[in-house]
């Protein structure tokens, strides 16, 4: 999920080890690349999946059925609280905005709908301030944050809530790539991007995956991939700890603002 190209060479090199760590804890048939092609929602219902990353709101929404829960990864952008994460909601370095309140009426970039961190969280911050079920005049749909964070620096959108550790990745491996931006505030926090595996894993397997990435946080050899990619550590959160986002969903809906708009 923070594939980004600055990165791609450490989320290699997190996974080479990642691989290694389960081999050592006997698991059979590792691949040896990440696999990078194809939707998303392919990989996460495909029969046979091994790990993978995914976003908790989607996954509560669509994937429970197909996704199990191995742990929930600890990062350390700026934004994060232990094995939870916020969105930084990011304008123009020019725009003169100072509230929320003040972006009323503008144009508001999103990476996709079914984003906890650029969509629904957005939403539940802007409810109660919709008035008549609306806030902005429009919201695009960039497709990644990144493209959201440019779109804001070219003037093509006023506004958007961008992932805390996407955006601190941006800053710390192509801070070109956030200038002319500024972050005006900060949303609530909700757990982490978690680590899955598909439901077909059984409990033992599952058990190994799990002792792989601890064993993979120990690994000296890891430490600069993990550094680049700001990986802390795993905490182990259970599904019922990310109905926060359903409650997000829920609230926003109750004070009539259900779609982003």
């Amino acid at each position: 999920m923070y594939d980004l190209d600055p990165v791609r060479a450490a989320t290699d090199a997190w996974w080479a080890g990642l691989a290694r760590a389960c081999r050592a804890e006997g698991i059979r048939e590792v691949p040896d690349t990440l696999w990078r092609g194809g939707p998303r929602e392919d990989l996460w219902q495909s029969p046979d999946l091994m790990i993978s990353q995914t976003c908790g709101y989607p996954l509560l929404k669509h994937f429970t059925s197909h996704l199990t829960l191995l742990a929930t990864p600890i990062y350390g952008a700026d934004g994060c609280y232990g094995p939870n994460y916020c969105s930084l909601i990011v304008v123009n370095a020019d725009n003169p905005a100072r509230t929320l309140d003040d972006l009323r009426g503008g144009i508001c970039a999103i990476n996709d709908w079914d984003s906890q961190s650029g969509m629904n969280v957005l939403r539940h911050t802007i409810a109660p301030l919709a008035k008549d079920g609306r806030f902005f005049a429009e919201v695009k749909v960039a497709g990644k944050h990144q493209f959201s964070v440019a779109m804001i620096a070219r003037g093509e959108a006023d506004v958007a809530a961008i992932d805390c550790v996407t955006h601190g990745l941006m800053a710390r491996h192509d801070p070109s790539s956030v200038e002319g931006t500024r972050v005006l505030a900060q949303t609530q926090a909700a757990p982490a991007l978690p680590y899955v595996t598909g439901k077909q894993t059984i409990g033992r397997e599952r058990k190994r995956l799990r002792a792989a990435l601890d064993r993979a946080m120990a690994d000296p050899d890891l430490a600069e991939a993990r550094d680049a990619l700001m990986i802390k550590g795993f905490a182990d959160l259970a599904l019922r700890d990310y109905q926060v986002m359903l409650e997000m969903e829920k609230a926003a809906a109750e004070a009539g603002y259900p779609d982003l708009n």
